[in-house]
């Protein structure tokens, strides 16, 4: 049985990480692989895209440092709306720095990240120094942690070897690191997640170097799980809609790869 033909609730039975396991049981359940990218910039906004879109989503992705008027009960309420809804929220962060740096950014500081967020994310460039740094904190909190081994603007520097380094690093933290952001699936043991960022209904680029893959090109041609959705559904006229169309989408690529096993 090779990993694709496996439904995601098998695949939470070879997870260590809890909320590895908490995430694909949920996108079974739900049947929705659908993140939304909510890169807005007030909290007002936020919250309202998590009350009319947190139904048809697996994962909220929030930029918490963009938003302007940042209060702690901001993340309070974005708690009770994953409760209330049934999805998981990852803090796009992109930490990047040393151990003890990253320790007390994810801990501390304004945003108190690993109190709210179920999943952040980090670069593997400074090494596995910056895994362990996140892991004191985020382990004991049953938090998740992705790892970037492919970025969707053109141009980006993560290379074969940068990737291959990539998942062995991942390998050393299991009950930790859950999965990647990355356009192609890595590896064939099951427990890994893989996060497509850039996704659109229709493939092509911005202005800004920003790299489009549909749907069913990231789930049922690359490999990967969750489709992160931005602009494609944030930008429409109507983005319950939209939000359901590419619910539905991720959703039937799913399968198709399943078929095909």
């Amino acid at each position: 049985m090779t990993v694709s033909s496996l439904s995601y609730q098998d695949r939470a039975d070879y997870c260590q990480a809890p909320i590895a396991k908490q995430l694909l049981q949920l996108m079974d359940e739900k049947k929705t692989n659908l993140a939304l990218s909510a890169d807005v910039t007030s909290a007002q906004q936020l919250i309202a895209y998590a009350e009319q879109l947190g139904p048809e989503i697996c994962l909220l992705k929030t930029h918490i440092d963009i938003i302007e008027d940042f209060t702690a009960g901001l993340t309070q309420t974005l708690r009770r709306l994953a409760e209330k809804h049934h999805f998981l929220i990852f803090e796009d962060r992109k930490f990047a720095d040393i151990g003890n740096t990253v320790k007390h950014q994810y801990e501390g500081g304004l945003y108190r990240i690993a109190d709210w967020a179920d999943l952040t994310n980090a670069h593997s460039l400074p090494g596995p120094g910056i895994i362990h740094g996140l892991y004191e904190v985020g382990r004991k909190k049953n938090r998740g942690l992705l790892l970037l081994a492919e970025m969707s603007s053109a141009g980006h520097l993560m290379d074969s070897a940068y990737i291959q380094k990539t998942l062995a690093m991942a390998e050393q933290f299991p009950d930790f690191v859950i999965g990647f952001i990355t356009q192609h699936a890595l590896s064939t043991h099951p427990h890994w997640i893989y996060l497509t960022p850039g996704v659109k209904r229709d493939a092509g680029g911005d202005s800004l170097l920003q790299q489009y893959v549909t749907p069913e090109k990231a789930i049922y041609e690359q490999g990967t799980d969750i489709i992160i959705v931005g602009r494609g559904i944030l930008a429409a006229k109507d983005p319950l809609t939209e939000a359901k169309s590419y619910r539905q989408q991720g959703w039937d690529a799913y399968l198709k790869r399943r078929k095909a096993g």
